[in-house]
């Protein structure tokens, strides 16, 4: 007798309707991706690796799909020759696509652009790239140190790689002259062999 009314209540206990939930949907990131790592290579070279603690996918409707890197990013950039030519590291970064092919990138919260090659290193607080004209900018302030000195300034323009780095609205900034016709630069990065002793 308890068996048949133990399956009673079971089965009338499943009867009920599953509510609905009301929320919204649209802040609730429909792919989560733990220790990304990206590398893009084009016949057998490297050109750019990526890297994120935690990337989050999210879909508003069919107009905008977006991904935001909420623990941070660190990019890459090789030359031909496959050799580490620039970094961007920042504490946030978005990558938005749009319907109509558009793709548009940004780096926000402490943005740090490194041109290994050229020893310049940029501060600032948000950076973009435009993929399709192969530029970085920025509106905000910068400040850049380079073997040549110190710059800083408001709006920063740049290619893809960071050699050419403008700032449009420099003040306060100064330069300084190595008189050491003998000073060597070498690039500790790519650099194989020994290091020279000082």
């Amino acid at each position: 007798m308890a068996t048949a009314a133990a399956v009673a209540f079971v089965v009338y206990s499943c009867q009920r309707k599953l509510e609905v939930a009301d929320e919204d949907m649209t802040d609730t990131p429909v792919m989560t991706v733990d220790s990304m790592y990206v590398i893009q290579t084009e016949n057998g070279k490297i050109q750019m690796r990526m890297e994120a603690d935690i990337m989050e996918r999210y879909q508003r409707g069919d107009t905008l799909t977006f991904e935001l890197f909420p623990k941070g990013i660190a990019v890459y950039g090789y030359n031909e020759d496959g050799l580490l030519e620039s970094e961007i590291l920042a504490d946030n970064a978005k990558h938005s696509k749009f319907r109509d092919g558009r793709e548009s990138w940004s780096a926000f919260g402490n943005v740090i652009l490194k041109n290994v090659m050229n020893q310049e290193i940029m501060e600032t607080d948000t950076l973009y790239w435009d993929q399709k004209n192969e530029k970085l900018y920025t509106d905000c302030y910068v400040r850049m140190y380079s073997p040549d000195g110190f710059m800083q300034g408001y709006g920063m323009e740049s290619d893809q790689k960071a050699k050419n780095s403008v700032i449009l609205k420099p003040f306060n900034s100064y330069g300084y002259v190595v008189q050491d016709s003998t000073d060597v630069a070498i690039d500790t990065v790519n650099f194989i062999g020994p290091l020279q002793k000082k």
